[in-house]
């Protein structure tokens, strides 16, 4: 019976053996951390979603709806996440100044921080494509020639083949592409806006996206060279050839007739 008692284990060693595993495992930190961090985020988070459902009650709500569900003078919100809140409303296209075929692009009345809060709103909504990173779209790591195959194939049917914009039917039109931030190009690809169609990651990859960027810098960079001449629209020496072509064959049909008229006038005098 002695040496039964001597091996019975201390009551709190359980306790301790506890304390050993979740120290081992980084338990121990999670149980005994401060939440302060983590009410501070859920805090701000709230804070930005309030300021955004106040800046949307103002600018958008009356063609949106109260609740961003959508009315007959605009779609539903929910579930177009903060990418398409961003590329919307930091190009200025929305609040729309007035219907149309398509809403142009426009000088931006709301601050960074104002739109971040719309998107948090939104965002609030129904889940979305997120606001890309730097790392996303910026030119590291991107294949010029990869972006500018990729271009061709799906995006110069309508924004010509250096994304110079062109016309559609019914009054719309794809806009000229230089000078847009990447980012906007990278949220556009990603939520399709108005007329265009989306892209995402499993039409056209994360890296695709960057390499297309990467290309529209390089054409519409201020180092780049137009062989033909004046750009017209980026289609080279063929259009210009066609232009001169054209008018100066105008001209020479222009003299010939004045060259007539003068020789007929000439014999009867």
């Amino acid at each position: 019976m002695k040496k039964l008692s001597a091996r019975r284990r201390h009551p709190l060693a359980a306790v301790v053996v506890l304390l050993l595993a979740l120290a081992c495992t980084g338990g121990l930190y999670v149980l005994l951390a401060p939440t302060s961090q983590a009410k501070a985020d859920t805090t701000a988070q709230s804070l930005a979603i309030d300021e955004g459902k106040k800046l949307f009650a103002v600018g958008c709500a009356s063609c949106h709806g109260t609740g961003g569900q959508g009315t007959t003078d605009g779609p539903s919100l929910v579930g177009v996440g903060a990418a398409a809140v961003d590329f919307q409303v930091g190009t200025g296209r929305m609040p729309a100044q007035q219907p149309g075929a398509q809403v142009p692009k426009k000088k931006n009345i709301y601050s960074q921080a104002e739109i971040d809060q719309l998107a948090t709103y939104i965002s609030s909504l129904g889940a979305g494509p997120n606001v890309p990173t730097e790392a996303q779209y910026g030119p590291d790591g991107a294949d010029i020639a990869k972006g500018g195959e990729l271009f061709r194939t799906n995006c110069a049917q309508c924004h010509n083949f250096t994304g110079k914009g062109g016309a559609l039917t019914h009054g719309k039109f794809a806009p000229d592409l230089e000078g847009v931030a990447p980012k906007h190009i990278y949220e556009a690809m990603q939520t399709g806006p108005q007329n265009m169609p989306s892209f995402p990651d499993t039409t056209l990859s994360e890296q695709n996206k960057k390499d297309i960027i990467a290309y529209l810098d390089a054409v519409n960079g201020d180092d780049t060279v137009s062989p033909g001449g004046l750009e017209l629209g980026g289609l080279g020496p063929v259009s210009e050839g066609l232009f001169a072509w054209i008018f100066g064959l105008g001209a020479l049909i222009a003299v010939a007739v004045w060259v007539a008229a003068r020789t007929a006038k000439a014999k009867k005098s």
